[in-house]
């Protein structure tokens, strides 16, 4: 036999058991079950990883706190709020409920025993109620308020434990002067973030338009001529013998090369300078982000929902420790996730904006502890839910943080909470 005849029957035989071996596996358990016991693989030793990685799975959220808080405007001419505090569960709950009132307002009444809170001076900063509600009811509060601006007022409320720590629910609502209307103002227009884009193609469009008209115009002209001509017509000439068919004619090589380089250099280069633009403004250790590849920011004050590319924030108070040293910051803040897919947000992307331009990102170890040793940036949120949760910043000096800026991830424009 040639050799090369055995080498090729040799190299066939190992093909076809590597074949038989990778197939054995997925035979069913019938036809194994004549292999011997001794290839049996040890119990004793770790399962091999799955042919097919395990698609990433949503992780049930934590346990919904069995008292929820609803928060609805009253229809008056002064701002007024109407706030159910709900228990659906079996047993009697101990709960705090705090109203944060909003700058440049004053408290009229308060019903159901509440107590008006102030900080240094005469302005009052919230309101509190120590309740007991019973298993399976509602209790109603209220509010009223006075202000001498016809601005819409919007007041947060948040429902705790006895002990003022742990958190359970938080709602908002804005109360509007008769005949107005609330609106989100985003910073910046989708048009004029994508207008080198545009001029770039507009540009381009320009230039293949005159490219072509100036094509067109040098393929009509002998047609032109002919027409004008006493001459015989050559328009439609009958020659007695075939012609080679007309050569089509082409732009010269010289008009096509540089407009080509023209149009390529300057997409290229509008788009190079939108990228770097934006991703300069996203960087995590850059300024506040005016524009990103996601979405449009919005900016507004505690208690309003601000929505970005995937999440919706609602910022529902913010307490600082007093001091001048290093010190923590609680931002109690609603997430929602209004995507139909799961999403994942990171602490590292959340900054809080001190008076001098620093800023400062989660304390993700603090803000563990704060949520019951639970990493709220662990899993993924899933499609539609909502969580409510606080978030703790570490911070040095004696100013508290001016502003926050939340995002879902670091392509989105995010939204910036004031909280001064």
């Amino acid at each position: 036999m040639p050799a090369s005849t055995r080498h090729h029957r040799t190299l066939a035989a190992i093909v076809h058991c590597v074949g038989l071996l990778t197939a054995l596996p997925v035979l069913p358990t019938a036809t194994v079950s004549h292999i011997p016991a001794a290839t049996a693989p040890d119990p004793s030793m770790p399962a091999a990883p799955p042919a097919v990685p395990t698609p990433t799975r949503v992780v049930s959220p934590a346990a919904r706190p069995a008292v929820s808080v609803r928060v609805a405007p009253e229809p008056s001419t002064a701002p007024g709020y109407r706030i159910d505090v709900r228990n659906d569960g079996d047993k009697p709950v101990q709960t705090t409920v705090r109203q944060e009132m909003p700058q440049g307002v004053s408290t009229v009444t308060v019903s159901g025993g509440g107590q008006v809170v102030r900080n240094g001076g005469s302005a009052a900063t919230e309101v509190t109620w120590t309740l007991k509600l019973p298993p399976q009811s509602t209790t109603t509060l209220g509010t009223t308020l006075t202000t001498t601006a016809a601005a819409p007022v919007t007041a947060p409320t948040c429902a705790f434990a006895s002990d003022g720590r742990q958190l359970f629910d938080c709602a908002t609502a804005t109360w509007t002067a008769p005949g107005t209307a609330t609106t989100q103002s985003p910073e910046r227009a989708g048009w004029r973030r994508q207008a080198p884009a545009l001029l770039a193609a507009a540009a381009a469009l320009l230039v293949l338009g005159s490219v072509g008209l100036a094509t067109w115009r040098h393929r009509r002209r002998p047609v032109a001529a002919a027409l004008a001509s006493d001459g015989p017509g050559t328009i439609y000439p009958r020659p007695a013998t075939p012609r080679p068919p007309a050569r089509r004619r082409t732009p010269p090589v010289w008009i096509v090369v540089p407009v080509a380089a023209i149009v390529l250099a300057g997409t290229v280069g509008a788009a190079a300078w939108s990228a770097t633009r934006r991703v300069t403004t996203i960087d995590t250790d850059s300024q506040p982000t005016s524009g990103a590849w996601k979405g449009t920011g919005v900016s507004g004050a505690l208690g309003m929902p601000l929505r970005e590319d995937a999440f919706e924030f609602t910022v529902y108070r913010m307490t600082c420790e007093p001091g001048r040293g290093a010190r923590q910051c609680q931002v109690t803040v609603g997430v929602r996730n209004v995507t139909p897919d799961h999403q994942s947000w990171h602490g590292k992307l959340q900054r809080a904006y001190l008076a001098d331009g620093n800023w400062v990102t989660t304390d993700e170890s603090a803000t563990r502890q704060a949520n019951q040793g639970r990493d709220v940036f662990a899993d993924p949120m899933a499609a539609g839910s909502r969580v409510v949760l606080p978030l703790v910043f570490t911070i040095t000096g004696r100013e508290a943080p001016q502003r926050l800026e939340l995002r879902s991830g670091v392509f989105s424009a995010g939204v910036r909470v004031d909280v001064t």
